[in-house]
């Protein structure tokens, strides 16, 4: 094998001599064979004999050619592969021969010619006799240059020369056998391989155009610098292999195209398993994602109390007050730890297993637990991790497992804020447990359960469907005030919204009034209030009172009666949020989240409900001075002096001035926490001490108590006087609210956080229950017409959305028969003889101590329960007039008008004022006695000669000379009091007073009109609530009678 390499080897170089020595006639043949190029694809004939002119240029591509053409006919056998050696060596030594030596120097000329054409192919080849750089081209063009050998014979086969004839079966094995060995020593052999048969390049029978020639040219450029085997050296000098060589490229074009094809669809394949990939992975992250978004299902109802106390329990308890039933989220423990109401359910200590058990009564899908801590002053106790349990018979029970272990929950990190904890995937039983495994303090724990029922024929409570078509959802700010004006446009016949004020953060308090006049107060209508969101977190109330818009609008639009006489005969303002700021803080946290105190209060820190200012100490304090309502009425108290620059919230004044500019006769405010209406007052009345300074006069032995003020007096100190003068008339209020509720008298469970306080009634007296001070309701009474409640509405202040419609179903009946008790008792107009109304007219009644005034137009409204009153209408400049008014028990309110006369009020006062402003009244006098100061004997005796023997009026007339006797000596020890005291000097008036027997006092001439009916000397007041000064001097001697008036 090696000699015939070297045999080969020795060829080439010879070839390179002979193309040196014949320059000048390779030159022209080259110029030559270019022509013929362009003139490929002519016929047949033409070709041949263009190929025997190359022949005869080089006789060695003939030689090529013949062999490379009886190449697929006849496979050699072993002699003819030796004969055909020594020929081709023969005939290389006599070409040698006939070649001169120096001319191979010159022989990389010829390459110029060849780039004319651009067919740089023929030229570089006998330039490269170097055996590395046809080692490194061979690897990519090889396939190009070992192809056009192969199937160029078919065509140059009738053209070649003689000499091609003499040696087919010498040369064709020794170049094959060559080439064969150079490709398998060069691990070539491969890429020669893929080549296609020989017939596949040439059929075509159209000559590719010049600049398809150029680049093939180009392309198979670098294999004309290959030293390879002799066939190659010469294939660019001849047309028709030429020709040929041009298929091969296009054969190898098609290589490369398939190659393309094949890295495209490689690259496609990649494409398309990397969009596989990202779907799948897509899909399981969407999987995985299933923890994140799982099932949202509503409380159970543990906070709400649809749980009933039987369906907890629990594995131990560490005293009496910390039962299973108080393991409720939100459940409020009394101020006294160790009572029976504990703020949470707390194990025993001593127990080495603890559970706490729910049972939901029917199986159901669970998807999550929220925890809570202890509520308590004293003690921080929560539990910080726990495991869930489950089970259907309550006592095969399945630890809920995270594919790996047993799933511990993580709980609590404080006592107050509720943690929520939710499941990947619902788990469906009846029962199911939380097993504390670590906890803060002491173990305890308040929790509610997330379940959603199975679809079945069983009725459940989470399943109420309203039978009124209303969006029951929580609304927030925005929301709510897009839904108060679609109300507003649907019925834009009844309905105005307005806004009363803003809050500290700049929203504005939105209300809506539903009348047949919207924006007009119509004479002898009156005016109703709902409020709502004092508290930002009792949600309840607030979407509540956007139902009844909703509600009052639709059934207006269908002629329901009953709401067209509501919406023709009252006035109502309905205001969802008092505390916007608030409110919107809780509905961020959402309805589980939100704990007892987040939103409560105001944005700067206040209760709004009771920030109003402390009207019942300034009555009472009067009361007790006997001012009341001489000095202070009993009514319309006004405001405390700089008190709206004092400490007060920004709602709370926009309330009070919303207060003032309308005559509203009843309302209510709705909250929540707990289930019952309270009715005022709401402020508990300090007991008075017997020892106090001020009121040491009623210890005194000289004085002579009757029994009524002597049990006012008990009753007092015992704590028990906190109704209010109409208090039968609010017990009526709160029981229509409370018992046309379809759930709040149901007290047999007790209330949401302790033992029944309400009597099975569902309403009690706010100050005997949890007093306040300053409260909105106490305010509403004494300082306007309004009679106001408060209806706490359930034991969750915020529920969840799905419960909406079952809490519109219980209170809707209730919402609208409160507001119909607005026509209970008595309304009428007050006007002068010439009919024109009088405003702030007092309108009194017998026997109750508490007047209402009428409004700008003069009707007013006041509110009574069935039965005879005498009702007294009075009026600065007029005469009073009293009539007897009767309140039946049929729907509707008593027309009681008045007409008042003018009166000569200012003649009396002078006239009074010259008499030192004291209280007199003319009779007719029987005897000639005079009653004087040291005469109070004579005086009674002459009064007692003069009434009617009859014993009521006797012992009437007694009283009433007992209490001037009382008086007058307490005069009698203010005057010798005063002989020892200095000026006295206050601080909102300086009086100073001195007493002696002959001085006259000066006249007071701020005294109001209805000081003459209080039957009691002339006052000197320092301080409403600190001391009373009395000035007085003897009774002069008038012809005439003291008869002192009711």
């Amino acid at each position: 094998m090696r000699a015939e390499v070297l045999v080969v080897w020795l060829g080439l170089i010879l070839c390179c001599l002979l193309v040196g020595a014949h320059k000048d006639a390779k030159e022209n043949k080259l110029s030559r064979g270019q022509t013929q190029v362009r003139e490929v694809r002519g016929p047949v004939k033409p070709r041949r004999q263009r190929e025997k002119e190359v022949a005869e240029m080089s006789d060695e591509p003939a030689e090529v050619e013949e062999e490379e053409k009886t190449k697929p006919k006849k496979k050699k056998s072993p002699e003819e592969i030796e004969a055909a050696r020594a020929k081709k060596a023969a005939e290389k030594e006599a070409k040698a021969k006939k070649q001169k030596g120096p001319k191979p120097t010159k022989k990389p000329k010829p390459l110029k010619p060849t780039k004319k054409p651009k067919t740089p192919k023929p030229t570089k080849k006998p330039k490269a006799p170097k055996p590395t750089k046809k080692l490194k081209v061979i690897t990519t063009v090889q396939p190009t240059t070992v192809q056009p050998t192969t199937t160029q014979p078919t065509t140059t086969q009738p053209t070649t020369m003689q000499p091609t004839t003499k040696s087919p079966d010498t040369k064709r094995p020794t170049m094959e056998e060559e080439e064969e060995k150079l490709l398998i020593g060069l691990d070539w052999d491969r890429l020669i391989q893929p080549v296609t048969p020989k017939e596949s390049v040439w059929e075509e029978p159209v000559e590719p155009d010049l600049d398809d020639r150029r680049r093939v040219n180009k392309e198979a450029t670098p294999t004309g610098g290959i030293m390879y085997i002799p066939e190659e050296t010469t294939v660019p000098y001849i047309g028709p292999w030429y020709e040929e060589y041009d298929y091969a490229d296009l054969a190898a074009k098609k290589l490369e195209e398939e190659e393309e094809r094949a890295r495209k669809e490689k690259a496609e394949k990649a494409e398309r398993l990397r969009k596989k990939w990202e779907e799948e992975e897509e899909e399981r992250l969407k999987q995985i994602s299933v923890p994140v978004e799982p099932k949202k299902c509503p409380p159970l109802g543990l906070e709400s109390h649809r749980v009933e106390d039987d369906q907890l329990l629990a594995s131990s308890q560490s005293h009496h007050g910390f039962t299973a039933q108080r393991g409720r989220l939100n459940m409020q423990g009394s101020d006294d730890d160790d009572d029976l109401y504990g703020g949470a359910w707390c194990a025993e200590p001593e127990e080495s297993n603890h559970w706490f058990e729910v049972d939901a009564r029917r199986e159901v899908e669970f998807t999550g637990v929220i925890t809570q801590g202890r509520n308590s002053e004293q003690s921080e106790d929560f539990v910080s991790s726990y495991f869930v349990a489950f089970s259907n018979d309550s006592r095969d029970w399945t630890i809920l497992h995270d594919g790996y272990a047993e799933w511990l929950f993580y709980g609590n990190v404080d006592k107050d804020t509720p943690v929520m904890t939710q499941f990947n995937v619902p788990v469906v039983a009846r029962y199911i447990r939380i097993l504390p495994q670590s906890w803060n303090g002491s173990l305890c724990l308040r929790a509610d359960i997330l379940a959603c029922q199975l679809p079945s024929s069983y009725h459940s409570e989470n399943e109420v469907n309203a039978s009124d078509e209303l969006d029951f959802r929580h609304h927030n700010y925005k929301e709510m005030r897009q839904m108060m004006k679609v109300i507003n446009e649907e019925c834009p016949n009844i309905t105005r919204i307005y806004n009363i004020g803003k809050s500290s953060q700049g929203l504005k308090i939105y209300a809506m009034e539903i009348s047949d006049n919207p924006g007009e107060h119509e004479t002898g209508e009156p005016e109703f209030r709902y409020t709502a969101g004092l508290h930002g977190n009792e949600a309840l109330g607030r979407e509540l009172v956007l139902l009844l818009m909703q509600f009052l609008c639709k059934e207006y639009n269908d002629d329901n009666p009953r709401v067209r006489r509501l919406v023709d005969g009252v006035r109502m303002h309905l205001v969802p949020s008092l505390n916007p700021d608030a409110y919107e803080l809780a509905y961020e946290m959402g309805s589980e989240m939100g704990n007892w105190v987040l939103g409560h209060w105001t944005e700067e820190g206040y209760d709004i409900f009771h920030n109003f200012p402390d009207l019942n100490s300034i009555l009472w304090g009067a009361e007790d001075r006997g001012w009341v309502p001489r000095v202070v009425p009993n009514h319309h108290i006004p405001l405390p002096e700089n008190f709206l620059n004092g400490s007060i919230a920004i709602e709370t004044k926009a309330i009070i001035s919303w207060m003032e500019r309308n005559p509203f006769v009843l309302g209510a405010n709705l909250q929540g926490g707990e289930k019952l209406v309270t009715y005022p007052f709401d402020m508990q009345r300090p007991p008075i001490s017997l020892n106090d300074a001020r009121r040491g006069w009623r210890t005194n032995p000289e004085h002579q108590m009757n029994e009524e003020t002597w049990a006012r007096i008990q009753r007092q100190n015992e704590g028990a006087l906190r109704e209010t003068p109409d208090d039968t008339m609010f017990r009526w209020l709160a029981m229509s609210y409370a018992h046309s509720h379809l759930t709040m008298t149901e007290t047999y469970r007790g209330s949401c956080h302790n033992d029944d306080v309400t009597g099975g009634q569902g309403i009690i007296n706010r100050a005997s229950w949890k007093p306040v001070v300053g409260s909105m309701n106490d305010f509403s009474y004494l300082h306007t017409n309004c009679f106001e409640l408060s209806i706490f509405l359930g034991c969750d202040k915020f529920p969840h959305e799905s419960e909406l419609p079952l809490e519109w179903e219980n209170n809707r009946e209730a919402l609208l028969s409160f507001i119909e008790q607005v026509h209970r008792g008595i309304k009428g107009v007050v006007r002068d003889v010439e009919g024109n109304p009088l405003a702030n007219a007092t309108i009194s009644v017998e026997g109750i101590r508490h007047d209402v005034k009428t409004a700008a137009g003069g009707d007013y409204w006041r509110l009574l329960n069935p039965g005879e009153y005498r009702v007294t209408a009075k009026a600065d400049g007029y005469t009073p007039q009293t009539r007897l008014c009767m309140v039946g028990y049929d729907s509707g309110a008593t027309q009681c008008s008045f007409t008042l006369p003018k009166s000569n009020w200012d003649r009396i006062k002078q006239i009074m004022a010259l008499n030192g402003n004291r209280p007199i009244r003319l009779v007719t006098k029987t005897s000639g006695v005079k009653a004087t100061a040291a005469s109070t004997v004579g005086v009674t005796g002459n009064i007692r000669g003069t009434v009617p023997t009859s014993n009521a009026q006797n012992a009437e007339r007694l009283r009433r000379l007992r209490l001037i006797r009382l008086r007058r000596m307490r005069l009698q020890r203010l005057r010798a009091n005063k002989t020892t005291t200095p000026a006295t000097t206050t601080t909102t008036t300086t009086t100073t007073t001195t007493t002696a027997p002959t001085t006259k006092p000066e006249p007071e001439t701020t005294t109001s009109w209805y000081d003459s009916w209080f039957p009691v000397d002339s006052w000197s007041t320092e301080n409403p609530f600190d001391s009373i000064i009395f000035d007085s001097v003897p009774t002069q001697n008038y012809p005439f009678e003291y008869k002192i008036d009711d």
